[in-house]
């Protein structure tokens, strides 16, 4: 008998469920888009009951082009968009407030206003985390602060609060798990990085009741069934955050291996073993709890990357989609000194800048389209570098070789100017899906579809190796005019006064 596994993927653009066979096959598929609320300049908000209605419709999307029904599944996994927090009703399971999301700058004042206080160190102390309105706990916080009667509910025990995967999984149950994973509770700051627990002093300096806040388990756990949603007692076997599913779909089990993934937003993952480890301007994370055991990790976060296509395509107009912009960007053999710096929302790690806005530096006269569109494939490459220059300065790490995914490594001439801005080989997988398949995967592991972690690492293959060929004496300035660029965005917004 076939076994499928559910994959659900729950990301910032979209809604999408995959269902594979035990040889990790495709044989369905379902994708919707979410709607991106904005409602001012830098705030980034979805509806939460969009989101599960999106994923439901996708899930069944999958099960239908698969030409399966529930129960044929052997496991479920799940992973999801990290950092963006909601806030609901505990009777009435509704929302008290859209979701805000991760790039958000909803809370902006109130980290600065915990920073101002005096408990910063403690917060990247216990959290690992740099203190910023990217991650959940602030983001709870506004919701609580603006609607009214909100903390008083929290209180009394009437409202639950969570990251997406924690929503998700407490309405697919039925209501009757409210779990999270140590990979998505890692990035609220709020979890202990030794303990991997809530910690109750810096929730009690946040004023968030730790009884609004979901059990902390491994990422293998038993999650629940989703019988009560779709009538089949189906384990939901994994919880991955986006970027540590796609770590764990890279096959990236060993320690000192790096992956990096171009979506939505950029993120370097580096697997750090059993030991957390602090490198200025990136973060320490849990990787995922598997098999009894933890692996941590150590990240940097870039806010734009796949979003920087986007915006060329819905806001600009200069491509009709995504994948045009190889063609366009190759038409020309650079962008004769421009720089497309995407802080659209700021400017994340290593610099951790709230108030940089983005910048379009070193346009002439013959400045045409098609330089602003390599220019802004170039700052994928180019903030690359600059995550990892940081992992390499604060620590005694080596990267000799890069696996990419995400839906932009589609790209050649992107895999080809990161191993030229690197230096190093850039590694394409067959599989460039490494989130939704790490998630996948895993619960093929949990539920015995898959026996370990080596028959996991058999499934990643190679597609095509990006090797080195410019001079590192070309990629040096170039990279150098990037730096030079990026550091006129610093603190605009506090410059100008705008939000």
């Amino acid at each position: 008998m076939v076994k499928y596994l559910l994959g659900i993927d729950e990301g910032t653009t979209s809604a999408r469920a995959f269902v594979i066979d035990e040889d990790t096959t495709v044989v369905g598929f379902g994708q919707a888009e979410l709607t991106q609320i904005y409602p001012r300049p830098g705030w980034i908000e979805h509806d939460p009951m969009q989101i599960l209605n999106t994923q439901l419709e996708v899930i069944r999307a999958a099960l239908r082009d698969a030409g399966i029904t529930p129960d044929q599944l052997a496991g479920v996994g799940l992973t999801n968009q990290r950092e963006t927090g909601i806030v609901w009703d505990k009777e009435t399971g509704r929302p008290i407030y859209n979701a805000i999301v991760w790039a958000s700058r909803h809370s902006v004042d109130i980290v600065q206003g915990w920073v101002d206080a005096g408990i910063g160190d403690l917060i990247q102390e216990r959290t690992g985390l740099i203190p910023d309105a990217y991650y959940t706990a602030s983001k709870i916080r506004w919701i609580l602060d603006q609607v009214p009667g909100a903390q008083g509910r929290a209180e009394r025990g009437e409202l639950l609060a969570g990251t997406v995967d924690t929503w998700l999984i407490w309405n697919l149950t039925g209501r009757k798990s409210f779990k999270t994973d140590y990979s998505n509770a890692s990035r609220t700051m709020m979890m202990n990085l030794e303990t991997l627990q809530w910690d109750e002093e810096l929730l009690g300096h946040y004023n968030i009741p730790v009884g609004m806040l979901a059990e902390i388990v491994p990422s293998d756990s038993n999650f629940g069934t989703i019988e009560p949603t779709f009538g089949a007692p189906v384990v939901i076997g994994s919880d991955l955050g986006d970027q540590q599913a796609g770590l764990f779909g890279q096959a990236a089990f060993t320690p000192g291996q790096v992956k990096m993934t171009y979506g939505t937003a950029g993120v370097l993952n580096i697997n750090c073993g059993s030991t957390p480890r602090r490198i200025e301007g990136l973060t320490p994370s849990l990787a995922w709890g598997v098999q009894g055991t933890t692996a941590y990790e150590v990240e940097g976060v870039l806010f734009a990357m796949g979003k920087t296509m986007q915006w060329l395509r819905d806001d600009m107009q200069l491509i009709h989609a995504a994948p045009d912009s190889e063609w366009y960007a190759g038409q020309v053999p650079d962008t004769q000194g421009v720089y497309l710096i995407p802080a659209f929302t700021g400017l994340a790690a290593p610099t951790w800048d709230p108030y940089a806005r983005a910048a379009l530096i070193g346009m002439s006269n013959s400045t045409n389209r098609l330089h602003i569109i390599r220019a802004a494939v170039e700052s994928m490459v180019f903030q690359t570098r600059d995550v990892v220059e940081a992992a390499l300065a604060g620590s005694d790490l080596s990267i000799p070789e890069l696996r990419v995914d995400g839906g932009a490594v589609k790209n050649n001439l992107l895999c080809q100017l990161q191993a030229d801005m690197l230096g190093v080989p850039v590694i394409r997988p067959k599989n460039a899906e490494a989130t939704i398949f790490g998630a996948m995967l895993l619960a093929g592991l949990t539920t015995g579809v898959y026996s370990s972690l080596e028959e996991l690492e058999s499934k990643w293959v190679v597609d095509r190796v990006f090797e080195p060929q410019m001079s590192r004496d070309e990629a040096d300035a170039r990279y150098a005019g990037w730096t030079a660029a990026r550091e006129l965005t610093k603190g605009w917004t506090k410059k100008v006064q705008v939000a």
